[in-house]
């Protein structure tokens, strides 16, 4: 019998841990030893990425990675989709919940199932191996570098306030920094996760600022006009279309269930960092909205391409605009860092399992850092492909759809845990179970209807790139 490392004092065997692998997470006895964790047991066969990520570093990177361009960029969307105050606050209150929702509903499965991977492992070990590989598939192919070539994009683009750049040199500009993060996050996951947390300060600054000297100090009248109730003319498609932009905002939450296996706690610190941040940035959100509209009348803002700077210009002129759109960069440079740093999990995962083409490539440590260091240059480098195509709404739109088709499957995966695992004992449940699953199960099909009657298009695409996925996956399981 093989030696391992031990849990207690108690040996754990391979095979014996191999044996159980179809066991979700609960007790089970090796050797007369109760009660060891399968996951825990299991990052001991494999090479296993460091714990060294506690509960700040969790709530920084949630509020990190979430508010990013989304909150500057996505307000004009908002309001030109909802066309009134009170609708458009209406989608960021209302996408809020649909996340808060399902945040909370993913927040018992990643505890329950607390490895590196994050919804990939879930979908593994809830639905199939099929259905892993296809969100993993889109994960390392379309989301994580799209997004990561779309806030670069949006990076540069506020750059210009200070330089002017040609079109080329903002890509050059915006590949070199995506680049430059990579080997951040190359030499080691805490100084990724500590830039992550001066990023996440410097980015609340000129937020706290337009938010107080917004709601104080403008003009425009957003205040009255959000607290006066009005329908909007656009019909369920285009607040369902005002929503989705909502979603780009709030997206990246989900980003530290792909570190759970690099937590201290997890168990205890996965669930306290997604709802804390998570409800920091819902009123950030709404209240940052308010000023914006307070400020400048609506039918500009849904002209702007940068309302946020375009505000603070209101409010403090020229120089305070540059201020404020340096903040601005601060913050999508930490959004940009936290969606490579915890995205680049999935691919490596992946490869982990053998589900990635050249698996054992994707799935190399770095030999001092124990960084996923192959998976890093994978998604930088097709990330730098896709800033090419210079277009944020496209990257950003297709990145949302097809998220949250597998968001959908993912939420409705907690009914599936409570049956098989009715007994197992956690230390987190979803509150209001069923009620608040199904929330996030029907706010997310009312985004993909949407977004199939809105842009077809965009919806279209996202689905055959999925399916290209399942000839790949069974080219990897006949070499295996």
């Amino acid at each position: 019998m093989t030696r391992l490392q031990t849990y207690n004092g108690k040996v754990v065997n391979k095979a014996m841990i191999m044996s159980y692998t179809k066991v979700l997470s609960g007790g089970y006895i090796v050797e007369g030893i109760s009660n060891v964790n399968i996951n825990e047991a299991k990052s001991h066969v494999s090479k296993a990425l460091k714990k060294s990520i506690g509960l700040m570093d969790a709530i920084f990177m949630v509020v990190g990675i979430v508010i990013g361009s989304g909150i500057f960029f996505k307000t004009s969307s908002v309001f030109i989709n909802a066309w009134n105050p009170f609708m458009g606050i209406m989608a960021w209150v209302i996408g809020g919940v649909i996340t808060m929702a399902s945040a909370l509903t993913i927040s018992e499965i990643a505890t329950a199932i607390p490895e590196t991977g994050g919804i990939f492992v879930y979908l593994k070990e809830l639905y199939s191996e099929r259905l892993a590989f296809l969100f993993g598939w889109v994960q390392s192919v379309i989301y994580v570098p799209s997004v990561t070539a779309a806030l670069s994009i949006v990076f540069v683009t506020q750059a210009t306030f200070f330089v002017p750049l040609s079109v080329a040199n903002q890509r050059i500009l915006a590949m070199g920094l995506i680049l430059f993060l990579i080997t951040i996050n190359i030499i080691s996951t805490k100084l990724g996760s500590k830039v992550q947390m001066f990023a996440t300060v410097g980015k609340l600054i000129p937020i706290f600022i337009i938010i107080v000297f917004g709601l104080m100090s403008g003009s425009a009248g957003g205040v009255r006009a959000v607290t006066t109730v009005a329908k909007s003319s656009t019909g369920y498609a285009g607040f369902g279309a005002a929503i989705l932009a909502t979603l780009w905002a709030y997206d990246g939450w989900v980003g530290v269930t792909n570190i759970a296996g690099e937590l201290k706690h997890p168990g205890k610190d996965l669930p306290k960092a997604i709802v804390v941040g998570l409800s920091l940035i819902i009123a950030i959100y709404i209240l940052i909205n308010t000023a914006i509209i307070n400020v400048i009348p609506m039918d500009i803002v849904v002209q702007s391409q940068t309302p946020a700077s375009d505000v603070a210009i209101s409010l403090f002129g020229p120089s305070g605009g540059a201020l404020i759109a340096a903040g601005i960069m601060i913050s999508i440079f930490g959004a940009l860092n936290g969606y490579l740093m915890t995205g680049v999990r999935i691919p490596y995962a992946m490869g982990c399992d053998g589900l990635f083409p050249y698996a054992n490539k994707i799935s190399k440590l770095s030999d001092n850092g124990g960084t996923p260091v192959n998976a890093l240059i994978f998604e930088g480098l097709l990330a730098c492909i896709y800033v090419l195509s210079g277009s944020f709404d496209l990257l950003t739109n297709l990145a949302m759809f097809m998220v949250w088709f597998f968001f959908i499957i993912t939420v409705g995966g907690i009914f599936i845990l409570r049956t098989k695992l009715k007994d197992m004992p956690r230390s987190y449940r979803v509150p209001l179970y069923p009620i608040v699953p199904l929330i996030g199960i029907a706010g997310g099909v009312y985004i993909i209807v949407s977004t199939v009657i809105s842009d077809t298009t965009t919806a279209i695409f996202g689905l055959l790139i999925t399916l290209t996925g399942l000839p790949v996956y069974s080219k990897l399981k006949k070499k295996a």
